[in-house]
């Protein structure tokens, strides 16, 4: 192996001197930092916030400090059928209902995975991914529906966000402490030959303080409300002591069942299921589940349910090319490759190979703009609240979409054939540290 040498360092320092304008660049990195300076103002002509096919929103609501996007995008596009239905003005369910689920549900299932494993070494690298993240409040479409399913919704009025609903980080680091100690416990039963009956009475135990503690965080979940709100026209709706079930079953017009996630990853065959069961967080509940497929045999499924006026789901890596205070999202943003004078480039399939590529991000698409029946630029609803971008509302360059959009949520009525084909396939497994995770 090469050490750094002295004289390797001189010379690096050498190199450095005789760059033309190096000092200049040096200072205003320094000052400005590196996206001020990198940052290309002329994208801005391409991002024109007009769109063909807008579909009418609200408010865009605020995930606040935590990771639920991914619930908030979901429910931004059933909030988007139910206001239309009822005539309602930004009406919103309760992200903080399904976060208590959520958070509850992961710990059953954190506790099945050490079971499952408790045979295996400490090093195992499953077991340690298991470990490193036991409760996470991320997730992916799946794990939204599978909450639906199970729990029903619930208005935002009926259990609105606590302190720590909205700032998560303290919880998870409280969660993760105990679930990891309850791991110790699990496993060490398994490895002694405790009786079957015996390990789940104490997964049971376990599981109770788990619960004790969503309660505390997140307050006790509802089980009954009263379903309370003034149309457009001024009219007063009441239904009283409503199940979240009922208000699910009788209230949401998405058939939940008809969705199937799509993805674009070019670094592994089209028209081939793909799934990943360590990160489903209801046992027993719908699996993470994606069909991936060329990019614009996507784009063709999301126009249409666009053009019908139906509001997506769609993640990304929004930490790629992205102004969060204007709201911008455009591949050609900020030229950090140029700035520092080195290749920054990857091809797409480069991206998921060498995990440049992230899925840390969802949002909705709730517009487009078509030029000659072509996307030139997207409308995305965020979940950031209102002081950035265009009141919350972000604009999409298509060339962004090209590079950074990984999944969409697609009714499979627009499916094409060779699509609902490969649906019938068995999917593949992919494993926790897999990219697509």
């Amino acid at each position: 192996m090469q050490i750094v040498t002295k004289e390797m360092i001189q010379n690096f320092q050498h190199r450095l001197d005789q760059l033309e304008n190096g000092s200049v660049i040096r200072r205003a990195v320094m000052n400005q930092g590196i996206n001020a300076v990198s940052e290309d103002p002329m994208v801005k002509g391409n991002l024109n916030r007009v769109f063909s096919i807008d579909i009418p929103t609200g408010k865009v609501t605020a995930q606040q400090k935590s990771g639920r996007c991914w619930l908030f995008a979901t429910l931004n596009t059933l909030r988007h059928d139910f206001e239309k239905t009822y005539h309602v003005k930004n009406f919103e369910f309760s992200q903080n209902y399904l976060s208590f689920w959520d958070r509850f549900e992961k710990a059953n299932a954190f506790y099945e995975r050490i079971i499952e494993t408790a045979d295996l070494e400490e090093d195992d690298r499953r077991l340690q991914l298991l470990l490193q993240m036991p409760n996470e409040d991320g997730g992916q479409f799946a794990n939204a529906v599978a909450l639906i399913q199970k729990y029903g919704l619930v208005p935002q009025y009926a259990m609105p966000e606590t302190t720590v609903s909205n700032h998560t980080e303290e919880f998870t680091k409280v969660m993760g402490k105990r679930l990891r100690k309850d791991a110790m416990l699990l496993r060490k039963a398994v490895q002694d030959g405790l009786p079957e009956a015996d390990i789940r009475e104490l997964k049971q135990e376990r599981l109770a303080t788990i619960y004790q503690m969503c309660v505390y965080a997140f307050g006790e979940p509802v089980t009954n409300f009263d379903l309370e709100y003034t149309d457009e026209d001024h009219h007063f709706h009441q239904e009283l002591d409503v199940t979240p079930q009922q208000f699910y079953q009788k209230y949401v017009s998405r058939v939940l069942e008809d969705y199937v996630v799509l993805a674009s990853a070019p670094d592994r065959p089209y028209y081939q299921q793909y799934t990943m069961p360590d990160e489903d967080n209801v046992i027993g509940g719908p699996s993470v589940i994606f069909l991936n497929v060329p990019l614009q045999a996507m784009k063709d499924c999301l126009l249409q349910q666009l053009k019908d006026g139906e509001t997506t789901w769609f993640g990304c890596d929004v930490l790629q090319q992205m102004s969060r205070e204007e709201g911008l999202l455009d591949a050609n943003l900020y030229h950090h490759g140029e700035l520092f004078d080195t290749d920054l480039s990857f091809s797409k399939e480069e991206r998921f190979r060498y995990h440049e590529a992230c899925l840390s991000h969802a949002m909705t698409f709730t517009g487009v703009n078509l030029v000659d029946g072509n996307p030139v630029r997207w409308k995305v609803e965020n979940s950031w609240g209102e002081k950035i971008g265009d009141k919350g509302y972000f604009v999409m360059n298509d060339n962004w979409f090209d590079e950074y959009v990984y999944e969409v949520v697609v009714n499979k009525k627009y499916l094409t054939d060779e699509m609902n084909n490969a649906l019938k396939n068995n999917p593949i497994h992919l494993d926790l540290w897999d990219v697509m995770a």
